[in-house]
């Protein structure tokens, strides 16, 4: 058998396990920087990664720029998509107020689900090759430019709103990438872009991060504001945001490609907890730190922490403006150890602007001893008949 025929006879192999695994997506392209590279550049130098300090670290840029640092012996870049449910496969419940979680997180976290994955793909190659090949894997985790390599390797292209879109698959895909000694030949890359004139995204975006060169402020958007913002989320984007309580699917549930192609259930892999999707705002503002561990410890929202994820949920309590909430979220104010979370919940009764939250407010404002507190709580005095 010659060297071609083994190598295509591999790829077949590969992509016939990939399907069994419930990865719909497989491509190969070569582990050299791709022609994105300088918009990634020239995103960080312009600050828009906001928080994200160590996407601009020296190391980061250097690996980005120089893939092939990753993993020296590594002559094939292997890129895989699996699928997750769209926001469409649960409607929202229509009863008390709840939030939103992006449906990417309503399952088992990728994170741990996709780089196994990966590793059965490899152990098959290394059964038809007969011999350990060197590899490295990635899924969100390290230095990478996944969308890109992706697109490299004929997965889709990058559309306006940052995403990968398929032609036929749409968007709502987890990607996962392995650097392997092996030598395959790459896929033809996707080399057109069929988002044309649509602005679709860009005009339904709530705090208008997406920027017009296919970048995202990531400063202003939601997905950075409810997961890798630590801190306060800026009192001028809180009403913008709705009940998203975790990341955020707008820009890509007004996708055309997703409205037309986007299948409704996850790949079979995706180890889906249904239960999650919506949260139940005062329920689960009152979680202990032992309670968020046992809800999501083992899902992607475990990443924004107790005390960011219940600062969203108390976000999302102010832009329901629901009276019924006042009682949740005084008994925050005035019990809940974490400030970050203190602070927002005085925001949210603000926004509730009733005698009962003013009365809430108040009381809190005599025994409160963190000046940020204070601040916020003053501030939603000032906003309160």
């Amino acid at each position: 058998m010659s060297g071609s025929s083994n190598t295509n006879s591999l790829i077949e192999i590969l992509h016939f396990k990939a399907e069994q695994l419930g990865l719909e997506l497989l491509g190969i392209t070569v582990p050299v920087a791709p022609p994105h590279l300088s918009t990634y550049l020239g995103w960080i130098a312009q600050g828009h990664h906001a928080g994200m300090a160590y996407m601009a670290s020296e190391r980061n840029r250097f690996l980005r720029t120089h893939p092939e640092a990753i993993l020296p012996e590594a002559q094939a870049l292997l890129v895989v998509g699996m699928r997750y449910p769209a926001p469409h496969a649960l409607p929202p419940p229509s009863s008390h107020p709840v939030g939103r979680i992006a449906s990417y997180a309503w399952g088992k976290d990728y994170h741990l689900t996709l780089p196994a994955l990966l590793q059965e793909l490899l152990k098959v190659a290394e059964e038809y090759l007969g011999h350990p090949i060197p590899s490295r894997l990635y899924c969100d985790t390290g230095p990478v430019l996944e969308r890109d390599f992706a697109q490299q390797a004929g997965l889709g292209w990058i559309g306006k709103n940052t995403c990968l879109i398929h032609p036929r698959k749409g968007s709502y895909f987890f990607l996962g990438e392995a650097f392997i000694g092996a030598p395959l030949p790459p896929t033809p890359a996707f080399s057109t872009d069929h988002c044309g004139t649509c602005r679709r995204c860009i005009e339904a975006c709530p705090t208008q991060c997406i920027l017009p060169n296919r970048t995202i402020d990531a400063g202003r958007c939601i997905s950075y504001l409810t997961i890798e913002n630590k801190g306060a989320i800026p009192r001028a984007l809180r009403p913008r945001m709705g009940n998203w309580v975790f990341g955020c699917d707008i820009c890509q549930m007004v996708c055309p490609w997703n409205l037309r192609f986007a299948k409704a259930d996850g790949s079979p892999a995706f180890e889906m907890y249904p239960e999650i999707a919506y949260p139940d705002l005062r329920r689960e503002l009152r979680l202990t730190p032992e309670a968020f561990k046992e809800r999501y410890g083992k899902t992607p929202v475990i990443r924004a922490r107790r005390r960011g994820f219940l600062r969203n949920l108390a976000v999302a309590l102010g832009n329901a403006a629901d009276p019924s909430t006042v009682p949740t979220l005084g008994q925050v104010l005035q019990e809940e150890p974490e400030p970050l979370i203190r602070s927002h919940a005085a925001w949210a009764l603000g926004r509730i602007q009733t005698r009962a939250a003013r009365y809430v407010l108040e009381k809190a404002r005599k025994s409160e001893p963190i000046p940020e507190v204070q601040m916020e709580i003053n501030a939603a005095l000032e906003e309160t008949p």
